[in-house]
């Protein structure tokens, strides 16, 4: 059984004495709690609908069948709460897996060059050595500086070694403003939402092949399109030249009709990808 707030909202409902449809509960438990006699159910012409039989019966009954459900009260507030933690299931039932709830939301950031931001109000300094990196998972209170451009990094490998890169980075997006790399791991919406609340300019650096084209189109160009741009190195030409083929023509049914509609460069570098029939992966840009 999913547990969602829409789903405690009617059990709610039936507890407080009111009617629903039958359709409006279907399942195996559904089914054993008109057994047990905890709902009833009642026609109204053509109109089936379902009631619970008492409702202290009726919420005791709940219980036996899911123990998420021995608190409708507790249960529809920690889904209310768009914060709510293992802790706070621990402290409805004893059971912090009741529910899917991520214990680590946020993204990881890196930097080579120190960067004062503000977490929480405070200053941060991110620029930690090489082979490290943070982790922010209160990223609604990360506010970087209004200058600093937010360089988004899809593969781990080049996101852990941006040392190694800092030639393409500087040239190829600027040396006299301050870069904060960042990663979209583990997998959300957390950057994208952030990024969403910021000034700052975003660049994205993917693969050079369709796939890495629509992850950014489709994550991060749609809902930043004034501010998000793709890093399109200056020789991309001559290494899409002797990229894979192979790759290309595992993602050429689904993408080949990929269009980067109000960017030109994006455009433009499509354009080569077909030219070429090639893909070439970032980290190819490791030194």
């Amino acid at each position: 059984m999913r547990i969602t707030s829409a789903l405690i909202a009617k059990l709610l409902s039936l507890r407080a004495g009111n009617q629903l449809p039958v359709s409006a509960l279907r399942g195996e438990w559904v089914d054993r709690l008109l057994r047990e006699g905890a709902l009833v159910t009642a026609s109204h012409g053509s109109r089936s609908v379902i009631r619970a039989a008492n409702p202290s019966m009726f919420e005791q009954t709940l219980a036996s069948v899911d123990e998420r459900l021995a608190n409708l009260d507790d249960m529809a507030a920690a889904l209310t709460d768009g914060d709510t933690s293992r802790a706070d299931l621990a402290a409805v039932s004893g059971n912090s897996k009741l529910l899917a709830v991520r214990s680590c939301p946020g993204f990881m950031v890196n930097a080579y060059e120190p960067i004062q931001c503000t977490l929480r109000g405070e200053q941060c300094t991110v620029c930690p050595p090489e082979g490290v990196c943070l982790f922010i998972s209160d990223w609604r209170q990360f506010i970087p500086p209004a200058n600093a451009i937010i360089v988004g990094i899809e593969n781990m490998e080049n996101f852990l070694q941006i040392r190694r890169q800092r030639a393409l980075f500087e040239r190829e997006i600027g040396d006299r403003v301050p870069l904060l790399f960042v990663a979209r791991y583990p997998q959300s919406t957390d950057l994208r939402q952030w990024l969403e609340q910021l000034p700052n300019r975003y660049v994205h650096f993917g693969d050079f092949d369709l796939a890495g084209v629509a992850i950014f189109l489709r994550e991060f160009h749609r809902y930043l399109p004034a501010r998000a741009k793709y890093l399109i190195p200056a020789d991309i030409d001559e290494r899409l030249a002797h990229g894979s083929r192979e790759r290309y023509q595992q993602q050429y049914e689904r993408f080949h009709n990929l269009i980067a509609e109000g960017d030109a460069a994006l455009s433009d570098l499509i354009a080569v990808i077909h030219r070429y029939a090639r893909a070439y992966d970032q980290e190819g840009y490791i030194r």
